[in-house]
């Protein structure tokens, strides 16, 4: 099978190619060069004029195509309009950010809190773009190929509502490892380097549960659901199958790293500011991953403690202080 992959130079996209390689699959890799690509076959150019690429990406004739950086439903038309009647299905990445949960958990839906584990029949947000300027602004540094109107609920629509070009909608989770721009175990991993004694949680958000996914995992399943043409149609959640707490989460990744110092949880008043989760952190987010599991037979290929240590290995060899977190150690001295 020949698959495109748009976005396959990011931090999903080289896992995604090297399982569909691995699998025997023909592969196609379309990015802007700024990176290097184990796909032997390449197509450059910017996702964000996609159209300008047209005539060169119909010829290629995919199979296939997986879109990793979908942004808003602008984009989604837009690669409907190139590859309808040259590919015989497109796989657009989402999020669980699609949800009403998410609405209510950053305040911004009006009603009672969503049950959990959300399904892929859960109740989506009935506010599009969520997300306020400041925090798009802040994603944008971070990844470049999201634009002003970032949203994937109008990104599902257009992919799904297509009667020529059949359409598969994978809904991510937070997605950790090597790579992650986001740096989500930095928090612990930075104060366990600095030999920190106590970590600080929030009662309320230290437990709060939310969707994760290591990196190569995800993957796992982005190319199981591009070669599987019963995922036509069909909208699958990602993700881990249990789900901890962030405090359970926190202790996992220090264990890991043979930490003995203490987590303390206090209350909401008594945080640093810097320390504080907006939001309404009664609102859980966990996800049910049994549809694609029982549909397609997705099992994770990499097991969760060994996923831990590769993310905190590379973590402790690439430390930054270009960050989305803040560490302010005065101040959680003085709460404590």
């Amino acid at each position: 099978m020949r698959v495109l992959v748009i976005g396959a130079t990011g931090f999903i996209g080289p896992h995604v190619v090297s399982t569909l390689e691995r699998d025997g699959h023909e592969v196609v890799a379309f990015h802007r060069g700024n990176a290097p690509t184990t796909a032997p076959l390449e197509c450059l150019g910017d996702r964000r004029t996609l159209s300008a690429h047209c005539d060169g990406l119909r010829a290629l004739r995919p199979d296939v195509v997986v879109d990793l950086i979908l942004s808003s439903g602008r984009q989604a038309s837009e690669l409907m309009n190139v590859f309808r009647g040259a590919a015989r299905r497109v796989v657009a990445i989402s999020s669980c950010d699609v949800y009403r949960a998410c609405g209510v958990l950053h305040g911004l839906e009006p009603g009672p809190l969503e049950p959990v584990p959300l399904t892929e029949d859960s109740p989506l947000r009935t506010k599009l773009q969520t997300y306020p300027p400041e925090s798009i602004a802040m994603l944008k540094r971070v990844f470049g190929w999201l634009d002003d109107e970032y949203d994937k609920i109008p990104v599902e629509r257009e992919i799904l509502a297509d009667a020529e070009l059949p359409g598969t909608v994978l809904r991510l989770p937070m997605v950790y490892g090597p790579g992650d721009r986001l740096r989500r175990f930095q928090p612990i991993v930075k104060r366990v380097v600095d030999r920190r004694r106590t970590m600080l949680f929030e009662e309320k958000f230290s437990a709060w549960v939310g969707p994760r996914g290591y990196v190569e995992n995800v993957a796992a399943a982005i190319a199981l659901a591009a070669v599987d043409d019963r995922a036509a149609g069909r909208i699958f959640n990602v993700g881990e199958q249990d789900q901890p707490t962030e405090l359970e989460w926190a202790r996992r990744i220090a264990d890991a790293m043979q930490w003995t110092g203490r987590f303390v949880t206090l209350p909401r008043d008594r945080m640093p500011p810097h320390l504080v989760q907006p939001g309404n952190t009664d609102q859980h987010w966990a996800i049910s991953t049994t549809r694609i599991r029982e549909e397609l037979g997705y099992e994770e290929p990499v097991a969760r403690d060994d996923a831990i240590r590769r993310t905190i290995a590379w973590e402790r060899a690439n430390p930054t202080d270009s960050s989305p977190h803040a560490f302010d150690y005065a101040a959680e001295d003085a709460a404590v």
